[in-house]
C-alpha cells in the first residue's frame, strides 16, 4: 500500500480495508480532497515508504505469510492485540468511557492469564467486549481537529493531530519498556510484520484497480480515522465538506466554469 507500518492498531486493519473496498466500490474518486494541503510533500514521502516496503518489508511479509503457519500468526496476532488493550484502557479513562475501563481490565487479565500470555483470545470467546482508543481518538474526542492529512516517513497515513498522539501512544506500548535492546527490536520488528502481512491480499486487489493509489489511501484513511474517532456515529459535517469529490461533481463544476 505504499506504507511501511500503515497502521496504528491491528485489529483497526480489518475496518480500514472494508471501507476501502467499500470507498472504491462506491465509485470513490481519487479527486481534491481539502484535508489534503500538503498533498505535493506528502507524495513524495509516500513514494519513499513505497520504495522502501518494496525493497524491504513486503518480500519479508510475504515469507512470513509463506512459512509461519496460520494457527502461529494468529497467535501472534492475538498476543499484540491484547498489549494494546493497555493502551485502549488508558484512553478510554482519558475520554470519561468509565463503563469501558473494566471490560478492558478484564480482557487483559483474561487473555494474560488463561490465554497464555494472550496467544489465544479466550477474552472473546467468553464475550469480553473489544474496545480500541489510543490518544489521537482521545484528543479528537475532546474536540480536537485533525488538522491536515500526514503522510509520516516509514509509519504512513496520519495527521497532525495523530502525530502529536503518536508518543503518548508509544509511551504506553510496554514493550518500549523493555530494557534489553533486542528483545525490544525483536519484538516491535515481528509486530510490524505481522502488520504489514494483513494487507497483502486487499493490496493485490487494488493493484489492478486503474485508480490513483495515493490518494485512494488518503480517502480511505480518513473516512476510516472519522469512523474511528466518532466511535462510528454519522458526521454530516465531515461527510458534507470533506469528503472526496466524484467524478461527476468534478465534471459539473468544471462545465460551470
Amino acid at each position: 500500500m505504499g506504507n511501511v507500518f500503515p497502521v496504528n492498531s491491528m485489529k483497526s486493519v480489518n475496518i480500514f480495508i472494508l471501507l476501502a473496498v467499500s470507498v472504491f466500490a462506491s465509485g470513490c474518486a481519487t479527486g481534491p480532497n481539502s484535508h489534503d494541503p500538503l498533498e505535493p510533500m506528502n507524495r513524495k514521502v509516500y513514494a519513499f515508504n513505497k520504495t522502501v516496503d518494496k525493497i524491504v518489508v513486503k518480500p519479508v511479509a510475504r515469507a512470513y505469510t509463506a512459512f509461519v503457519p496460520s494457527l502461529v500468526r494468529t497467535g501472534v496476532r492475538n498476543f499484540y492485540t491484547n498489549l494494546g488493550v493497555l493502551n485502549t484502557a488508558f484512553n478510554d479513562l482519558l475520554q470519561g468511557k468509565v463503563s469501558n475501563v473494566p471490560s478492558d481490565v478484564a480482557r487483559f487479565t483474561t487473555n494474560l492469564i488463561l490465554g497464555v500470555g494472550g496467544v489465544f483470545d479466550v477474552a472473546s470467546e467468553i464475550g469480553i467486549p473489544y474496545h480500541q482508543e489510543d490518544f489521537g481518538q482521545t484528543l479528537g474526542h475532546w474536540g480536537f481537529g485533525s488538522g491536515p492529512y500526514l503522510v509520516l516517513p516509514l509509519l504512513g497515513p496520519s495527521s497532525v493531530r495523530d502525530g502529536l498522539g503518536k508518543p503518548a501512544d508509544y509511551f504506553m506500548d510496554p514493550i518500549t519498556h523493555i530494557n534489553d535492546d533486542t528483545t525490544r527490536l525483536a519484538l516491535t520488528g515481528l509486530e510490524l510484520i505481522d502488520i504489514r502481512s494483513r494487507f497483502l491480499e486487499s493490496e493485490d486487489m487494488l493493484s489492478d484497480a486503474a485508480i490513483d493509489e495515493y490518494s485512494f489511501v488518503r480517502d480511505s484513511w480518513l473516512q476510516r480515522r472519522e469512523f474511528q474517532v466518532r466511535d462510528g456515529a454519522p458526521n454530516p459535517s465531515y461527510e458534507n465538506k470533506y469528503r472526496p469529490k466524484s467524478f461527476r461533481e468534478l465534471e459539473m463544476e468544471l462545465a460551470e466554469e
